[in-house]
């Protein structure tokens, strides 16, 4: 059975075809095997075409925010890898086409296996980021209602995205969600982010809001949803003029409000639900979280351990 390529209008259908033969003569993949590669390369593509970027220019950074965008979607850290082997594979098929000078994957790296232990900003930090947000700006005031709804709610950049005006129930200061696999949950949402989001709609009600998209929550200048790349693009720039050293995504403001949650004192099950969670197990690493912050602690401030 002959390997149907998919077509695009990003990388031209000669590369694509030579690389095809690439992985088929000289790697001696099987059929199968083939297939995978490039099922995982059209993520890539599906990343250029959103983000209109040109295949021979990608920056690492640009790589790095597409892997980061397969991770804030739920994609497995197994699968992420695998992907990223397949990119690997492609830049240097490129590079030794001489399709172009440079291969930008040298650094690009896989997330670690094992247990994963996420960063999470403080309560100093996350007002940080909120200060470095410049809300004379329309943009500004989306993106500070964002971030307290980010912390305030624990949600996936996913599901901020596809957030919608009927998904809103404000003055009984919840949210619905639809999160992996359609399951609907019902989440609290904070008086300071009910707040921001107010101020946001008196902004995005002068907005030209394309037809289909009126019921989204969050939109472009251009009147368009927005892409989660576009979140943590912003965020991470936020971060930076915050002068936050940490690797920081959409998703540090999901770990931070479990993390704060069960620090004082919430109960596992309810974060859980919160989170929407399919697995008590996964909650739990938040527990490890806290009681590494209480090991800390100890350590620090238990008079035994104070050296005189």
């Amino acid at each position: 059975m002959k390997t149907k390529l998919a077509k695009n209008d990003v990388i031209p259908e000669a590369i694509m075809r030579r690389y095809g033969q690439y992985l088929r003569l000289e790697k001696a993949f099987s059929a199968n095997t083939l297939d995978a590669y490039l099922r995982d390369l059209q993520k890539l593509i599906d990343y250029y075409d959103r983000e209109q970027i040109d295949f021979r220019e990608v920056t690492l950074a640009e790589l790095d925010h597409f892997a980061a965008g397969l991770l804030d979607s739920g994609v497995s850290h197994k699968t992420i890898a695998r992907v990223l082997a397949g990119v690997r594979s492609f830049y240097h098929f490129l590079y030794v086409e001489k399709e172009i000078e440079q291969d930008p994957t040298e650094l690009l790296a896989s997330p670690s296996r094992g247990l994963y232990l996420p960063e999470v900003l403080s309560l100093d930090e996350i007002d940080g980021i909120l200060q470095s947000i410049d809300q004379s700006k329309d943009e500004g005031v989306r993106d500070h209602a964002i971030v307290e709804t980010l912390y305030s709610c624990g949600l996936r950049v996913t599901e901020l995205c596809g957030l919608r005006f009927s998904d809103l129930f404000l003055e009984e200061g919840y949210i619905h969600v639809r999160g992996k696999g359609n399951k609907d949950r019902l989440v609290p949402i904070s008086a300071s982010a009910i707040d921001e989001l107010r101020r946001w709609f008196v902004v995005r009600q002068h907005l030209d809001v394309k037809p289909g998209e009126e019921d989204y929550v969050f939109v472009t200048a251009r009147g368009r949803h927005l892409s989660r790349i576009t979140v943590f693009h912003n965020i991470k720039q936020y971060a930076q003029l915050a002068g936050i050293g940490k690797n920081i995504s959409p998703h540090t403001f999901r770990h931070s409000f479990a993390t704060h949650l069960l620090e004082r004192g919430a109960n596992l099950r309810g974060v859980q639900a919160m989170l929407g969670h399919e697995s008590i197990s996964t909650t739990e690493i938040y527990l490890h979280l806290d009681r590494q912050h209480l090991k800390e602690e100890i350590l620090t401030c238990h008079p035994r351990n104070i050296k005189k």
